[in-house]
């Protein structure tokens, strides 16, 4: 490399013309190697000449398409930018005006139905107070029958007394008086004391709930318990909540006003609504969202039965007028264990069938002519279903009675109290001859008064 740079030197040297003029630079380039730089004047040209011809043409014309070819392709991408924004930015506000609507129409749609829905409230309170002040009314007595004459009795025309009409009244026909004695109701054990209600006590409370998942509920007490668990055991299930599983014993019924419980079972199935019902050491309750009734063994911890009840509407379908999915009521008595409901092809009313106590098969069913939805609640009482009017009114009435024994029911006109106006439970506690009831968070009981019919 040394020997070529010095025959450069050398060669420029020699000329004469440009000896005096050469510049020799030497210096590290841009990697930091040692560059060496030779500056020759030309000793023909006295300047350069400017590049010209095609091939400068060429290099402007492609020169100018390259500017033009960017500018286009620059416009191009920022229209397109600005066309998908606002494209964008329409679809948005659209979508976004179309939920709005949606929004507004369901408003409208819900304040409609709260409308009607108090309409009818209003028309349910008012009918509700018609058909009470219709039954206080006394029907007007009728004008005496004078007695027939022997030879008019067997062909049945009767005159009443002071007018010359004649009345016709079927022949044979005998009438039935009826006497009703009261009778207290707890009695001996060589009797069940069945009759007909006569009357209701005053509520007595025992408890209130502790949370808002009692403000409904249901308890019970066996009235033929089980070994381990004896007579005086109180059971206790709070029905607020997406997950009720909760069964609480307490020993008796001051424990149970301490609130001290004395047992606290998981049950396996969760718990629809206030329906459930304690016999014979077995747990009586509907599985949640279904028609299926199980029964769940206390000593064990275990279930020992379930069953679909046929054709029983659940859920929300057939349920008491206050709601709370109470479409299946399961009850105890002294003839055994119940379950009050309806079905599709009963269309809505009261439908009882007597279940079996250990495979919950239906042994017979009953069809009333009672709405389910047009009472509050209802509970059996010796063979007897009995519904209460309302849930909320302070005083209401026991309004009807059916007698499984005859297939026959009646209205009734017996007086109830809530006394916390927001009835969820009432049921027979066949173990102390009372009613059991949850009254808004609190658990009264009521005493009754019996009476049995003799012909005469």
């Amino acid at each position: 490399m040394f020997l070529l740079i010095s025959v450069c030197v050398c060669s420029l040297l020699l000329r004469g013309d440009a000896q005096d003029q050469a510049v020799m630079w030497r210096g590290n380039d841009r990697t930091g190697r040692c560059q060496y730089t030779f500056t020759v004047p030309s000793p023909m040209e006295s300047s350069c000449a400017q590049m010209t011809g095609p091939e400068m043409d060429s290099l402007k014309a492609r020169l100018n398409m390259l500017e033009v070819t960017m500018s286009r392709l620059t416009a191009t991408y920022a229209g397109s930018a600005q066309t998908a924004g606002d494209r964008g930015q329409s679809e948005f506000q659209e979508a976004l005006n179309r939920v709005m609507g949606e929004r507004n129409m369901l408003q409208r749609e819900r304040e409609r139905l709260e409308q009607e829905l108090e309409s009818l409230r209003r028309r349910m309170d008012d009918m509700r107070r018609e058909i009470e002040f219709l039954r206080s009314r006394q029907c007007h007595p009728q004008s005496p029958i004078a007695p027939p004459s022997s030879s008019m009795q067997g062909s049945g025309l009767m005159r009443t007394a002071g007018s010359s009409a004649w009345q016709y009244r079927p022949p044979g026909f005998q009438e039935l008086k009826a006497t009703v004695t009261e009778v207290p109701a707890p009695r001996s054990d060589d009797s069940t004391g069945c009759g007909e209600l006569i009357s209701v006590g005053e509520p007595v409370t025992h408890r209130k709930a502790d949370n808002i998942e009692g403000k409904y509920g249901v308890w019970m007490q066996d009235p033929e318990p089980v070994s381990p668990y004896g007579s005086n055991m109180i059971w206790r299930i709070d029905t607020i909540g997406s997950d009720v599983r909760k069964l609480f014993g307490y020993e008796d019924m001051e424990q149970l006003s301490k609130g001290f419980p004395s047992k606290v079972l998981l049950l396996p199935e969760q718990v629809e609504s206030t329906g459930a019902t304690v016999y014979r050491g077995s747990l009586y309750y509907q599985r949640r969202r279904s028609r299926t009734l199980i029964r769940y063994d206390l000593a064990s911890e275990s279930i020992a039965a379930r069953r679909d009840l046929p054709h029983a509407g659940f859920h929300g379908q057939f349920p008491y007028s206050w709601g709370g999915y109470t479409d299946i009521d399961l009850a105890v008595d002294e003839n055994g264990l119940w379950a009050i409901y309806s079905t599709s092809k009963a269309k809505g009313a009261i439908v009882i069938s007597k279940l079996d106590p250990h495979s919950l098969e239906v042994k017979k069913s009953w069809e009333t002519n009672i709405r389910k939805s047009s009472v509050a609640n209802s509970f059996m009482i010796c063979g007897r279903l009995y519904t209460v009017a309302s849930y909320t009114a302070p005083d209401t009435l026991i309004n009807y009675m059916y007698d499984t024994a005859t297939s026959q029911g009646k209205a009734l006109r017996i007086p109830f109290k809530n006394l916390y106006r927001y009835n969820s439970m009432i049921d027979y506690n066949r173990a102390q001859r009372k009613l059991f009831a949850w009254d808004n968070y609190h658990m009264v009981s009521y005493d009754l008064r019996l009476g049995r019919q003799h012909s005469m």
